[in-house]
């Protein structure tokens, strides 16, 4: 069983959860109602009290998604994607429920959030979740309250949590404008990261003055501020994307909101402009703007969490079986994708749809528990070419 290969490379793993676990992720990828206690002890021989009590147990998930990382990656990363996702939750007694923003529809409400921090692989245009964590409440939402914690507080804590668990080739965070923030922006770079996201489009920015300086007094450090109307003073370019062209526009600036220099990168396509940067100032516009749109993979990958993993269907109400059951939902979608490269030959590029890899497992287990409780030769039926169609039966992509 493949989930086993990623096991045996686990330190410190005791035989009772790792056989929890084993049994776990096969259940989690076979079962096709929702993903919960109830449900989940409908699918083995576990019950609902068993799943309840290992939740709440310390696991080490960053660790489990580095190994499934590794075999997944086929070029060594460069970048890393940092977001956080609104999670539905009713009841009073659940930890963590807060005013959370909810940007399906638009608005705070009220439910959990959790911030997700995934490896991006640019090759594959994929993203495979490292490590999730509760944001928790009653946290100030104002930076420039600093007598106390803040949500970019957490976030930037997070971060700084998972460094330890980066491969070696990281070198470029990439995140939302949400956390385009002096704070968080100084923290990234001070654990010697660059980060790359997105300014408003009303930036205050400065030229950086490059002229003669006066023989005496202070030295002259801007030319003035930057006028999106009047862009003449930056390199400009013609990229084509998907197959449509933009105009970029780039250049070093000093931003008075984030109080350092930063690559500009301002993109212009038909009538819109969106104004995104880097801390790196010798990276290619280029570059910055094909980063930045890799980071939309961590969507995909929250996406396949809540629609096929059960991320927003979990039982519990304390902090641990919580995020337990997050992690859990995230490491089922790394599991899926990594079983999809393997079946792929070599070089080979097919689509990922997580609901067929889940649609594959749950077709083989039914068939080998007709075998099994029917007393049939498995080796007579299973290598029939009917036996393969019968796994691919309603599959999206096989």
């Amino acid at each position: 069983m493949f989930i086993n290969q990623i096991l045996d490379g686990l330190k410190n793993l005791h035989k009772p959860q790792r056989f929890f676990l084993q049994t776990l992720f096969s259940t989690m990828m076979v079962c096709q109602s929702s993903i919960n206690f109830l449900s989940l002890a409908r699918h083995c021989k576990f019950n609902e009290r068993t799943f309840r009590r290992q939740f709440r147990r310390q696991f080490d998930f960053s660790a489990l998604n580095r190994q499934i990382i590794e075999k997944c990656l086929v070029s060594p990363p460069i970048a890393v994607a940092q977001d956080a996702t609104f999670i539905k939750k009713s009841g009073k007694k659940t930890f963590g429920l807060d005013k959370f923003w909810n940007g399906s529809h638009s608005r705070a409400e009220k439910g959990l959030e959790t911030s997700v921090i995934s490896i991006v692989d640019h090759r594959q245009n994929a993203s495979l979740c490292l490590s999730a964590a509760q944001t928790p409440p009653n946290l100030a939402t104002d930076e420039r309250q600093t007598e106390r914690a803040t949500r970019v507080d957490f976030y930037l804590q997070h971060f700084q949590q998972s460094v330890a668990y980066f491969p070696a080739t990281i070198k470029y965070l990439l995140v939302d404008g949400f956390y385009a923030k002096l704070k968080f922006v100084g923290g990234v770079c001070r654990q010697d990261f660059h980060l790359i996201s997105k300014l408003r489009i009303d930036a205050h920015l400065k030229y950086l003055y490059s002229g003669e300086q006066k023989p005496r007094g202070a030295k002259r450090k801007f030319d003035g501020k930057v006028d999106f109307t009047d862009l003449s003073k930056f390199a400009a370019e013609r990229l084509k994307i998907d197959k449509k062209y933009v105009k970029l526009y780039s250049k070093a600036v000093f931003s008075v909101s984030l109080k350092r220099v930063v690559k500009l990168v301002v993109v212009k396509y038909k009538k819109r402009r969106v104004n995104l940067f880097s801390t790196d100032t010798k990276q290619s516009a280029e570059e910055i703007l094909k980063l930045y749109r890799s980071r939309f993979t961590i969507e995909f990958l929250i996406r396949d969490a809540k629609q096929s993993a059960g991320l927003e269907e979990c039982q519990a109400r304390d902090q641990k079986a919580l995020e337990f059951h997050w992690n859990t939902s995230f490491s089922t979608v790394n599991l899926a994708r990594m079983q999809a490269n393997q079946r792929n030959s070599p070089g080979e590029r097919k689509p990922f749809s997580i609901k067929s890899i889940k649609q594959q497992f749950f077709n083989e287990h039914l068939l080998e528990l007709f075998i099994c409780k029917l007393g049939l030769e498995q080796t007579l039926i299973k290598y029939q070419e009917h036996f393969e169609n019968l796994r691919n039966f309603a599959v999206i992509s096989p």
